[in-house]
């Protein structure tokens, strides 16, 4: 996506291309077989989805065809994660490739643990108390209801009166794959009718596909787990320059 003279233009493939993307389930298989994938054009000539998919149905509230659209059946059917991934923009990853996103972007802790080393902020340990636990085991335990974003801002404290900037802080959350966007809904009102715009439900990825999967990589140094990521990125996209996939999958670490 691209602002050319004041106008957002959609880059992506012909109608009559053999090789666009044409459902959510093909976009689902090809994330699995890359690994990961921004959902928008990042700099990267290739590496998005937008750019294999027709730039004439965004927005359109098609569902066999938007790919907006898209974003929610797949965040929903949970066969890959999907969140704010790559330089604070969203995009997939797929459970294979998740552990070393997470290894790599919590450095090898647990929100608990990074909390007690005085390496998260307060208003991070609002939002994520609220959506883990901890059971008499020492097991981590999460919400037995979904939780929409708008209604998380509040039980949050987030608000005209209260914590401010909740959008970056569940965007940094989000980077460091502490959460992910697991589904979308639209918010009912007193009579039980739906309104307004879909809105997202955010989840430990540990409650979509278990604590063992998710930090598999813990083993590894971090910047083990970087390294993969970039020969990964450098191996899909062999002419990208470096600044540009450091810039998408972050820095190395320390």
């Amino acid at each position: 996506m691209g602002n050319e003279n004041g106008e957002w233009i959609m880059h992506g493939m012909r109608w009559d291309d053999p090789f666009r993307i044409r459902t959510w389930q093909e976009l689902v298989r090809w994330i699995k077989e890359v690994g990961f994938l921004p959902f928008f054009a990042d700099g990267i000539p290739g590496f998005s989805a937008e750019e294999h998919v027709s730039p004439d149905f965004w927005w359109t509230g098609d569902r066999n065809e938007d790919p907006w659209e898209w974003r929610e059946i797949i965040a929903a059917s949970r066969q890959v994660a999907y969140g704010k991934f790559f330089d604070k923009k969203a995009g997939f990853i797929s459970p294979e490739w998740l552990p070393y996103f997470v290894n790599f972007r919590r450095q090898g802790y647990d929100f608990d643990a990074r909390w007690e080393d005085g390496l998260a902020n307060r208003r991070e340990k609002l939002i994520m108390e609220l959506l883990t636990g901890k059971d008499a085991d020492g097991d981590m335990t999460f919400p037995d209801r979904q939780i929409l974003s708008t209604e998380l801002k509040k039980l949050a404290g987030f608000g005209k009166d209260g914590e401010k900037n909740y959008p970056g802080i569940v965007t940094g959350l989000q980077m460091q794959t502490y959460l992910v966007i697991a589904d979308f809904h639209r918010r009912t009102n007193k009579k039980g009718n739906e309104y307004g715009m879909p809105v997202s439900v955010l989840l430990p990825p540990e409650a979509v596909w278990g604590y063992d999967v998710v930090t598999a990589a813990y083993h590894e140094a971090p910047a083990e787990s970087w390294q993969r990521l970039f020969d990964r990125t450098r191996e899909l996209y062999p002419q990208a320059d470096e600044k540009e996939i450091i810039r998408v999958i972050g820095k190395r670490p320390l």
